[in-house]
C-alpha cells in the first residue's frame, strides 16, 4: 500500500512538472490590438500599501485600479462587511476605477479608521485587493512631570531618560539645549535607540541646567519637548579610573529577533574610565561584508536586508586600559511570508489542463488558503475539474465558460501575502505579433535573436525556415526558445538572409518573414596614444576606425568621461583630435568613442601636460654662522615633470648690486642647502627649480644676510715677473675681487730680490693696481718675487715665491766654425758652435739659418736669379738640415742667434755646391711635317739641366686607343741635337713618342706626344667621316664607314625609331665595319657612327641612317623578278580594265544624273584637280605625271594615298552600299561628297574602286 502511494505521489509530481512546463508559455499579450477582441477576467493594476497612516489634515485616498474585458466593477468591504460607498456623502469613488477619496475635513477622522478591501469583478471572475489598515497619525503630549536636579560625581556614569509619548508613527528624538543647539555626541556621550542620553563617564563641563529631549512626529510635523533636566557634576568624591561595564543591554546576554529582509539593529553602550572602545564580532562566523554599517561611534551595528544566515550570537566588547567587558546578543531571524513563486495567469484552450502554484516561504511556515472569485475554495461550488493540493491547484480538461480568478493567501504571525491569478479559457487561432519583414542587424560573432512573438489558444507551435527552404532545428548553432524566438549563438556573415517563422495550432496556421543582416564589427585600428606635451604646444590624438561599409559610424571625444570643453582650441577632425595651445587644465584622459547603430568601440589615452616648474617659495635662512648659513625653501608645482635640481644664486649688494651669480646646486629631492659664505659680503639669495622642460622663474630674494670683515683668505693669482726693457722688471698679478677682499682697505705688498744673491727682500705696498715696475736692474737676471694681500683686518696667507726675469737685449755675437756637409743633389747638413750664454742676453730661442742660391754651376755669373731662403732651428742646437736644394748649384750660408728681443750678429758666410742630378723634361716636343711614311720631331733642352747634359733618348711605337700595335724603337741623340726625321713609318698610323734628357746621374722625366702619318688621299681638316653603308642579313645589320680622324674612341650607336630611350653604344676602335646583332624583327632603327676623344671636347658624328629589320628574313629570290608572277599580274590588270570599261558603259546608260552639271555646281576643291581641261569626268591615266618619283616607296599597307588616286564610284553616292534601278542608274541622288561622314556608315576603310585595286598590285 505504501509503495502504491509512493508511485502515485511520484506520478503526480511528474505530471505537475509537465503541466507547469506546458502552460507557463501562454501569457496574455500586451498588444492592445490583440487584447481588444479577447475576454479577460479582472486584474488589479494599482492598490494602496497594507498599512496606511493618514494625516487628519488631508483626505484619505485608497487606491484600487484594475483592467479586464469587459471593464470590471468595484466594491469595498470595511472591517469584513460591505461598505456602502454611496450612502456616505464624504466618500467618493473615482469614475472608472475603485479608488476611494474620503473627505475628513470638518468631521471625526477616527471614524474612518479600519481595515478596507477592494473587490473587482466582471462576468469572467472576481479579484481581491490586499487588506489596507487605515490609521490616523497621532502626536500625544508629554505627561506632566517634575524633574529634580541630578547630582553626579566626576568620573561616574549617567543616564538621562527621555521616555517620549507613544506616537503613530513613533517620533524622532534629538537632545538640545534651551537655545535649540544640538548637544555634541561622541564616544563618551551617546544617544540610545530609545532616545535616552548616556554618559560613559561624567566630566565637570557636563554640568548644565538645560538638557532637553525633543520629539518630532513626522506625519503631523509637530515637535514636543520634555521638561529640562538639570545636571550638576560634583568633584568632592570623584570616581577614579575603572573597568568597563555595560549600561545597555544589561547582563551577560540578551536576545533580539529580526525579520527577514528588514534591518537588524544591535546596540551596546558601556561606561568606564577611560572611555571604553566598542568592537563587534559574530561567534562562529564573520560579519556580513557589504551589508553592515557602524554608527554612534561603533556602539550601534546595523545589518541591512537580513537573511536566515544572519542568525547567531553577536558579541560586543568594551575595552579600556583597565580591562574588557563583553555582552552576547542572541539574534533569531523570523520571516513574514515571501514569494518563491506567485501564481501566474493562465490562458487555456478547451480540454487543456493547467496548474496554479503558490510557492511561499516564511518562518514559521505560512498557511496557504485558496479562494476562487473572492470565495474560499472550500465554500465555492464544487468543480470536478479542479483539485487543490496544498499550494497547487490542478485544473483538468477545462471547458469554455469556466474562466475565474483564483486568490492565494499565505499568512503567518508576521504578515500575509495575497495574489490574484485568473484562468481564462479561450479558443484562438494563431497570431504572429512580431511585425512582418522586420530587419534584424547584428555584429559578427554576436548572438542574434529573431523574434516570433505569437498568440493562440492552444499555444501555437513555432517552426523556423531559412530562405524558405532550410528547416531550422535546435542544435549547436541555433536555439528555438519557448516563446518562439530563434537565437543564433555566434552570428556569421553566412547566416544573413531571409527567415520565416510559422505558428501552428489546431485552429490555424500563420507565417511571418524577417531578415537578418550580419555586419562587420566596428573596431578602432589606430587608438590614441599617451602624450606628454609642454604647455603652449599642440597635442594630437589619432583614432582610425574600421567599420562595416553599410554602417555609418559617428565619432565623439570625451575628456575624463565628460564632453569636451566648449573651447575653439579643441579641433575635432575626421579621425583626429587636436588641442592647440595646451594648458594645465587640458591634462586628463581622452577617449575616442565610435558608435554605429549596432555596436561601438572606444579607446583612451592620457595627456600629460608638462611645463617649467613654478619658482620655489618661502626662502628661510637658519643656522646663521660666521662663514655659513642654511637656506631652505618650499618647492613650487612641478607641472608633471620632476624637479632635477635647484640652482642657488646670490647677489652681493655691497660690491656688485644687481648682479646675480651662481653659488651652488642641489638635487631636486632636497629643499635646503648649507651655504659657505665669505666675509664682508651683503648676501641676498634666490633659488631656481630645474626640470626637463627648463628653468623656473627665480624665487623672491631671501632676506639680506651680512658677514663680518676679516683678513684676506687668499693672495692674488697669476703672479709673474717679465722685463719690458733691458733694465726693468714688471711684476703683475690678477687682483682680488671685492668678494675676495674680505674687508675694507685692500692693498698688495709686492716683494722682490735677485735670485741666488744674498740680499734682503725689497717691498712696496700698492692699491687698486695689478702690476708694479722695478727699474735700474741688470739685463736678464732672475728674481724671486711674491705678492701678498692685506686689508684693515690683517694680512693674507704667506704668498708663494715665483721666479721672474728682468728685460732682455739683442745677442752680442754670432755662431762660430760654420761647416756644411752636402749629402746629395738636394740635401745639405750645416753645423756650428753655439754662442756663449752670456752673449745671448736673454732666453735663447734658437738659430736662424740664411742660405741663398747664387747660380747653377753650368751658368755664368749674373745669368741666374738669386733665391733666398731661411730656416729657424729652435732651442740650443748646433746643427740642422737644409732640404729642397737645387742640384748642381752654388749656395752661400750664414747663421744668427735668436732671443725674444730679436737676432744677433751674423756668423761668417759659408759657400757650398750641390751635386749633379737628373735633368728635367725637354722644354717641348713637336711633331711636324707628317707624310705617308715619315714624321719630323723637334724639341728643346730642359729648363733645368741639374748637371752637365750628355744627350737625349727617344722611344716610339705605333698604338691605338687601347693597345700597342708595334715594337718599341729607341734612338739616342747628342746634347746638341734637337731635331730628327723618322722615316719608313706606316701610313695612316698613330705613333706615341717618349723623349728624355740625361746627365751622368741618368735620364729625367719624359715628354710624351702622339702623331699620325697621313693617308693616301688628303682628308679634310679635322676628324671626318665618309659614306656610311648598311645591309641586313640573318646575323644582323652590317654597318661600314670611312673615317679620317685620329680620335681614340669610335662607337656605333643605334636606337629604335621614335623611341625616347638612350642610344645604345658599341665600341669599334681600329675598324671600319661592324655587325649589330640582336635587333628585333619588324622594327626600324636609327644608326650613327660617333668619334669621341677625352682630350678633345668636339664630338664627330655621321648622319643618322634608318635601318628597317624585316619581320621575316627570307633566303628566296625576289618574287617580283619571277616571270610567272609578272604574267599573273598582267592577266589581273587586264581583267580589271575590262571591268572598268563595263562600269563606264552602265553609268552612261542611266541618263538621270548629269555628272558634269553636278560637278560644276559643287566645285569640290578636292575633285577639281582630278578633271581634265575639258571639264569631263577624270579617267584613270597611266601617264608619266602620275607615276611615283624615283626612289619613293609604296605605303606599307599596300594602298595609294587618297591624293594620289582617282575617286571611286561609291564616293558619289549617299553611301557605300548604293543600289541600281532596273535601267542601271543609281537609286541614290548624287551628293558630290568626297569622303563619308563617320556617323553615316561603318568606320572601315573606303570601298574598293578599280583604281585602288589596280594600284594595290603595282
Amino acid at each position: 500500500m505504501d509503495g502504491k502511494r509512493t508511485w502515485v505521489a511520484t506520478f503526480s509530481a511528474v505530471l505537475l512538472i509537465l503541466l507547469s512546463h506546458e502552460t507557463s508559455a501562454l501569457e496574455v499579450p500586451l498588444d492592445p490590438k490583440v487584447l481588444e477582441g479577447l475576454p479577460q477576467p479582472p486584474t488589479i493594476t494599482l492598490q494602496s500599501p497594507k498599512d496606511y497612516i493618514f494625516d487628519p489634515r488631508e483626505n484619505i485616498v485608497i487606491h484600487c485600479e484594475a483592467k479586464g474585458k469587459p471593464h470590471p466593477g468595484f466594491s469595498w468591504t470595511r472591517n469584513g462587511t460591505h461598505f456602502d460607498v454611496e450612502s456616505d456623502s464624504k466618500v467618493l469613488m473615482k469614475p472608472g476605477s475603485g479608488t476611494l477619496v474620503i473627505d475628513i475635513s470638518g468631521g471625526k477622522a477616527e471614524a474612518y479608521e479600519g481595515t478596507y478591501q477592494c473587490i473587482v469583478h466582471n462576468e469572467h471572475g472576481t479579484a481581491l485587493s490586499n487588506k489596507v489598515v487605515i490609521r490616523q497619525s497621532r502626536s500625544p503630549l508629554w505627561t506632566k512631570e517634575r524633574n529634580e536636579v541630578i547630582q553626579v560625581q566626576t568620573g561616574d556614569f549617567l543616564v538621562l531618560h527621555c521616555r517620549p509619548p507613544a506616537g503613530l508613527p513613533p517620533p524622532d528624538i534629538v537632545w538640545m539645549d534651551s537655545n535649540f543647539q544640538r548637544l555634541p555626541l561622541d564616544s563618551r556621550v551617546s544617544q540610545a535607540l530609545n532616545g535616552d542620553l548616556y554618559f560613559s563617564n561624567v566630566l565637570p563641563e557636563d554640568s548644565r541646567p538645560d538638557y532637553i529631549c525633543y520629539a518630532r512626529f513626522p506625519h503631523t510635523q509637530t515637535i514636543q519637548q520634555k521638561q529640562p533636566i538639570s545636571v550638576t557634576v560634583l568633584n568632592n568624591s570623584p570616581r577614579g579610573e575603572h573597568r568597563p561595564s555595560f549600561m545597555t543591554p544589561l547582563g551577560a546576554t540578551s536576545t533580539k529577533m529580526a525579520l527577514r529582509g528588514e534591518t537588524l539593529v544591535l546596540e551596546c553602550i558601556a561606561e568606564g574610565l577611560p572611555t571604553p572602545n566598542i568592537t563587534w564580532q559574530k561567534d562562529g562566523g564573520e560579519l556580513p561584508t557589504g551589508r553592515k554599517k557602524f554608527h554612534n561611534f561603533q556602539k550601534m551595528l546595523q545589518i541591512h536586508d537580513v537573511t536566515e544566515a544572519d542568525a547567531g550570537d553577536y558579541r560586543c566588547k568594551a575595552t579600556n586600559s583597565l580591562g574588557v567587558a563583553q555582552h552576547v546578543i542572541k539574534v533569531t531571524v523570523k520571516a513574514a511570508p515571501f514569494w518563491i513563486g506567485a501564481p501566474r495567469n493562465l490562458i487555456l484552450a478547451p480540454n487543456e489542463t493547467g496548474i496554479l502554484t503558490c510557492r511561499v516561504g516564511g518562518e514559521p511556515k505560512p498557511k496557504i488558503n485558496w479562494f476562487v472569485n473572492g470565495v474560499s475554495i472550500d465554500n465555492a461550488p464544487k468543480d470536478r475539474s479542479r483539485k487543490v493540493d496544498d499550494d497547487t491547484v490542478i485544473l483538468s480538461h477545462v471547458q469554455s465558460g469556466s474562466s475565474a480568478v483564483y486568490q492565494c493567501n499565505a499568512s503567518n504571525e508576521f504578515g500575509y501575502l495575497l495574489a490574484n491569478a485568473f484562468v481564462s479559457v479561450l479558443a484562438e487561432p494563431p497570431r504572429v505579433l512580431t511585425p512582418p519583414n522586420r530587419v534584424y542587424q547584428v555584429i559578427t560573432n554576436n548572438p542574434a535573436l529573431l523574434h516570433c512573438a505569437s498568440f493562440g489558444s492552444p499555444i501555437p507551435t513555432i517552426t523556423w525556415f531559412k530562405d524558405m527552404q532550410i528547416s531550422i532545428k535546435n542544435g549547436d548553432h541555433y536555439v528555438i526558445h519557448e516563446n518562439g524566438t530563434l537565437e543564433i549563438h555566434v552570428a556569421q556573415p553566412l547566416n544573413s538572409g531571409k527567415y520565416t517563422c510559422i505558428a501552428t495550432n489546431n485552429l490555424g496556421i500563420r507565417e511571418n518573414h524577417v531578415y537578418l543582416e550580419v555586419k562587420e564589427p566596428t573596431r578602432i585600428l589606430t587608438p590614441p596614444e599617451y602624450k606628454v606635451v609642454q604647455r603652449g604646444m599642440s597635442a594630437s590624438f589619432e583614432c582610425k576606425v574600421k567599420h562595416d561599409p553599410s554602417l555609418v559610424p559617428t565619432m565623439s571625444w570625451l575628456k575624463d568621461n565628460e564632453e569636451l570643453p566648449d573651447d575653439e582650441r579643441f579641433v575635432v577632425g575626421e579621425d583626429r583630435l587636436t588641442i592647440k595651445d595646451v594648458t594645465d587644465e587640458d591634462q586628463g584622459t581622452y577617449t575616442c568613442n565610435t558608435n554605429t547603430t549596432l555596436d561601438q568601440d572606444s579607446a583612451s589615452a592620457m595627456l600629460t601636460v608638462v611645463g617649467k616648474p613654478d619658482p620655489p617659495t618661502g626662502l628661510e635662512l637658519t643656522d646663521q654662522m660666521e662663514r655659513s648659513v642654511q637656506l631652505s625653501w618650499t618647492p613650487g608645482d612641478e607641472h608633471n615633470s620632476p624637479t632635477q635640481k635647484f640652482l642657488i644664486q646670490y647677489e652681493d649688494l655691497l660690491h656688485q648690486p644687481g648682479v646675480w651669480l651662481n653659488l651652488t646646486e642641489v638635487e631636486g629631492s632636497i629643499t635646503k642647502a648649507q651655504l659657505n659664505l665669505s666675509p664682508y659680503i651683503y648676501y641676498s639669495f634666490r633659488v631656481f627649480a630645474v626640470n626637463q622642460v627648463g628653468y623656473s622663474e627665480p624665487s623672491q630674494p631671501s632676506s639680506q644676510y651680512r658677514t663680518n670683515p676679516a683678513a684676506p683668505d687668499e693672495n692674488p693669482t697669476n703672479v709673474q715677473g717679465i722685463g719690458k726693457t733691458a733694465e726693468n722688471l714688471v711684476i703683475s698679478w690678477t687682483p682680488l675681487t671685492g668678494f675676495q677682499s674680505n674687508g675694507p682697505g685692500l692693498v698688495y705688498k709686492v716683494q722682490w730680490r735677485q735670485k741666488d744673491v744674498d740680499e734682503d727682500w725689497s717691498s712696496e705696498s700698492v692699491a687698486n693696481v695689478s702690476h708694479f715696475v722695478v727699474s735700474g736692474i741688470p739685463t736678464y737676471v732672475p728674481y724671486e718675487i711674491k705678492v701678498q694681500a692685506l686689508n684693515d683686518y690683517g694680512n693674507g696667507p704667506e704668498p708663494e715665491v715665483m721666479i721672474g726675469y728682468s728685460g732682455e737685449d739683442l745677442p752680442l755675437s754670432g755662431p762660430d766654425n760654420v761647416q756644411v756637409i752636402v749629402h746629395n743633389s738636394t740635401l745639405a747638413e750645416v753645423h756650428w758652435e753655439p754662442v756663449p750664454p752670456s752673449s745671448v742676453r736673454g732666453k735663447l730661442l734658437g738659430y736662424k739659418v740664411y742660405y741663398q742660391r747664387e747660380r747653377g754651376l753650368h751658368e755664368a755669373e749674373g745669368e741666374a736669379m738669386k733665391e733666398e731662403h731661411t730656416l729657424t732651428f729652435s732651442g740650443n742646437r748646433s746643427d740642422g738640415r737644409l732640404p729642397g736644394l737645387r742640384p748642381y748649384s752654388l749656395y752661400n750660408l750664414s747663421i744668427r742667434a735668436l732671443n725674444s728681443k730679436g737676432e744677433g750678429p751674423t756668423s761668417q758666410t759659408k759657400t757650398f755646391e750641390t751635386l749633379e742630378g737628373v735633368p728635367g723634361p725637354p722644354s717641348f716636343l713637336n711633331v711636324i711635317n707628317p707624310t705617308l711614311d715619315s714624321l719630323t720631331l723637334k724639341w728643346g733642352p730642359p729648363k733645368e739641366n741639374n748637371g752637365r747634359l750628355i744627350g737625349y733618348t727617344l722611344t716610339y711605337q705605333p698604338v691605338n686607343t687601347t693597345s700597342v700595335l708595334g715594337p718599341l724603337q729607341t734612338k739616342n741623340f747628342l746634347a746638341n741635337e734637337t731635331t730628327i726625321i723618322l722615316e719608313n713609318l706606316n701610313s695612316s698610323m698613330l705613333y706615341e713618342f717618349h723623349l728624355t734628357a740625361k746627365t751622368i746621374k741618368g735620364s729625367g722625366p719624359a715628354r710624351v706626344e702622339e702623331a699620325v702619318t697621313v693617308m693616301d688621299t688628303m682628308p679634310p681638316l679635322g676628324p671626318a667621316f665618309g659614306t656610311v653603308n648598311t645591309s641586313i642579313s640573318e646575323e644582323g645589320a652590317a654597318i661600314s664607314w670611312d673615317y679620317f680622324g685620329r680620335h681614340k674612341n669610335v662607337y656605333v650607336e643605334y636606337m629604335v625609331e621614335n623611341s625616347k630611350d638612350d642610344w645604345k653604344k658599341e665600341l669599334v676602335n681600329g675598324s671600319h665595319w661592324h655587325m649589330i646583332k640582336g635587333l628585333k624583327p619588324g622594327t626600324s632603327y636609327k644608326v650613327r657612327v660617333v668619334a669621341r676623344d677625352p682630350a678633345d671636347p668636339t664630338v664627330h658624328s655621321t648622319d643618322e641612317v634608318l635601318v628597317a629589320v624585316p619581320a621575316v628574313l627570307s633566303r628566296q629570290v625576289d618574287i617580283a623578278t619571277q616571270g610567272w608572277f609578272i604574267g599573273l599580274m598582267c592577266v589581273i590588270a587586264l581583267l580589271i580594265l575590262v571591268l572598268l570599261i563595263v562600269c563606264f558603259i552602265k553609268r552612261n546608260k542611266g541618263g538621270k544624273y548629269p555628272v558634269k552639271e553636278k560637278e560644276d555646281a559643287h566645285q569640290d576643291p578636292e575633285i577639281q584637280p582630278m578633271k581634265e581641261d575639258d571639264g569631263t569626268f577624270g579617267e584613270y591615266s597611266d601617264t608619266e605625271d602620275h607615276k611615283p618619283l624615283k626612289g619613293s616607296r609604296t605605303p606599307s599597307n599596300g594602298t595609294v594615298r587618297r591624293d594620289e588616286s582617282d575617286d571611286s564610284l561609291v564616293d558619289y553616292g549617299e553611301g557605300g552600299d548604293g543600289q541600281f534601278n532596273e535601267d542601271g542608274s543609281f537609286i541614290g541622288q548624287y551628293s558630290g561628297k568626297k569622303e563619308k561622314d563617320t556617323h553615316e556608315g561603318n568606320e572601315s576603310s573606303e570601298a574598293p574602286s578599280p583604281v585602288n585595286a589596280m594600284n594595290s598590285f603595282v
